[in-house]
């Protein structure tokens, strides 16, 4: 199996890592193999088992799109955790809507942000035109649904309370799975 990316240059050096021990973390634990054209950021990965070389092209995006090596090689560690990215593209006619949608995702000091991962769970990256996600399936959907609401322009306190609401929902759900 084979797959490219294209990953911005400042981020290539972040997925080589430090005397290329990133990318020989990822290779060694997905049995790939990850090839990087500098030149045009473009990342080629192969590999003879599909799940590896998907779990692989996971990671690689999610370096790319800003998460840290650490952050993006728990995708490896649960197989239950997901990467998903939205695009913000469509929701900002120039550069100057851009940064303001990214500003109200997040927040002053980066406290919308982190009040979204620390209610959802997930780990959140923003760069460039989107979001990029790291969690479980249905805390990932939390967070998309919260993202989507800062993009119509819901005030953060709204935001805020159904990401509450939820929360107490799958607690509830759980509970009563128990008992």
């Amino acid at each position: 199996m084979q797959q490219e990316f294209k990953i911005g240059g400042t981020r290539i050096g972040v997925l080589i890592g430090k005397g290329g021990e990133t990318k020989r973390a990822i290779e060694e634990r997905t049995r790939s193999v990850i090839t990087i054209d500098s030149e045009e950021g473009l990342v080629t990965i192969e590999g003879e088992d599909a799940v590896g070389a998907l779990l692989a092209g996971s990671v690689v995006q999610a370096i790319g799109r800003g998460f840290s090596p650490e952050n993006a090689l728990i995708l490896l560690e649960d197989e239950d955790l997901v990467f998903e990215q939205l695009d913000l593209s469509g929701h900002a006619d120039t550069p100057r809507q851009l940064d303001r949608i990214r500003g109200r995702i997040i927040g002053r000091d980066g406290r919308a942000r982190e009040q979204i991962e620390h209610m959802t769970g997930t780990r959140l990256s923003i760069q460039g035109k989107t979001v990029a996600v790291i969690g479980l399936p249905e805390q990932v959907k939390d967070a998309r649904a919260a993202i989507e609401m800062l993009l119509r322009g819901v005030p953060h306190e709204s935001v805020f309370a159904y990401l509450d609401r939820k929360r107490k929902e799958a607690k509830a759900d759980m509970i009563s799975y128990y008992y």
